[in-house]
């Protein structure tokens, strides 16, 4: 009776070990991926769970909430993460809050090429890769119909007979195109900080004496679009998604790549240093650049994916809108924002406290 009791209590005990065994390995199936608004559309969610068996919990965020929830945990909390290009290496050198990517487990074929180059050289650190192309977009003038004869760079915006008619934001990205625009090249200056405040003194100058130009200086999507629909304002520096959507409203407002370049952005996957399920995270990054489903992300985002085809099954109002913007050449002249040096960022915001300032 005693050695049957001895089984019973090894068999319970067994039962104990391979039950938590198996709650473990259920809640291991778990992704906890940290990204953009639209980036993670329910019904992808959807389909990601139904066809994998893993639970998707989606925290909505952005570049400084990401650096700031991860530099607080050490790199822990979340399995996938989606920061901009430009905000990987030196977040990482400082931090230490991602891992590399495996590029052996990301199905490259699924990717185009040029932007899977682009991301490689601006996340790589130390001969290791941080990041995989995602979502990408780019900012460039809104024009209407009246004025697109006039308005084909940044600094055309302050031509006299624009007076009012004008918006931009005063942020870094206006700075930066009309650096390009005035024929400064403000990345190849980024390591130069002496070169870049020369260029930035030329830019704060050209700004204000813009002044004049400006009906406001936009803060958020929804006012600017509402000025550009009103008639308010005919020319503004903006991104492309609002435009497009303005374009689809009225074809007599448009996005228009600037001569000098539009200004690039790429949001990428990036792995945080302690997540704990890498392979749901893999699982997750080739399920997405599916084209029929990176066609759904950008339904949602109203931006375009890395995805290689993606753009053959959006919406045909979209993909036309897109087309009308980006020929072979503007494509290739897209100025991809590389990583931005430690500070940077305070001098460009000095600069612009004191174009707000000016009379």
């Amino acid at each position: 009776m005693g050695n049957q009791w001895v089984r019973k209590a090894g068999n319970w005990a067994l039962g104990a070990v391979m039950t938590a065994s198996v709650i473990g390995s259920v809640q291991a199936e778990e992704l906890r991926l940290i990204t953009w608004g639209g980036y993670a559309p329910d019904d992808v969610v959807a389909q990601f769970e139904d066809e994998t068996g893993i639970d998707v919990q989606v925290t909505l965020s952005n570049n400084e909430d990401m650096i700031s929830k991860l530099r607080a945990t050490g790199g822990s909390g979340f399995d996938l993460a989606q920061p901009s290009q430009d905000r990987i290496v030196g977040v990482q050198r400082q931090f230490n809050i991602y891992r590399p990517i495996d590029m052996a487990k990301i199905d490259t074929d699924q990717i185009q090429a040029g932007m899977l180059r682009a991301t490689r050289t601006a996340t790589d650190l130390d001969g290791k890769v941080y990041g995989v192309p995602a979502v990408w977009g780019t900012s460039g003038l809104i024009v209407h119909e009246d004025v697109a004869d006039q308005v084909r760079d940044y600094t055309d915006l302050c031509k006299p007979e624009l007076a009012g008619e004008v918006s931009y934001r005063l942020k870094r990205p206006t700075l930066i195109g009309f650096a390009f625009a005035m024929g400064h090249d403000p990345f190849a200056a980024y390591n130069d900080t002496e070169q870049y405040k020369k260029i930035l003194a030329d830019v704060e100058q050209k700004l204000i004496d813009c002044k004049p130009n400006v009906k406001t200086y936009w803060t958020g999507g929804d006012q600017l679009l509402a000025l550009l629909r009103t008639g308010e304002i005919k020319a503004a520096m903006a991104w492309d998604a609002g435009g497009w959507k303005l374009y689809q409203e009225d074809p007599a407002i448009r996005f228009v790549a600037p001569e000098s370049g539009a200004l690039g952005w790429i949001d990428t996957f990036a792995l945080p240093r302690k997540g704990e399920n890498e392979e749901a995270a893999y699982r997750w990054i080739n399920f997405v650049m599916q084209p029929e489903v990176a066609a759904r992300i950008t339904e949602a985002a109203g931006n375009f994916t890395a995805s290689q085809g993606g753009e053959a099954f959006v919406d045909p109002a979209l993909r036309r809108a897109y087309d009308q913007t980006f020929s072979v050449q503007a494509l290739d002249n897209i100025r991809w924002y590389p990583p931005v040096p430690a500070g940077l960022e305070t001098i460009e915001g000095q600069v612009l406290d004191r174009i707000q300032a000016a009379n």
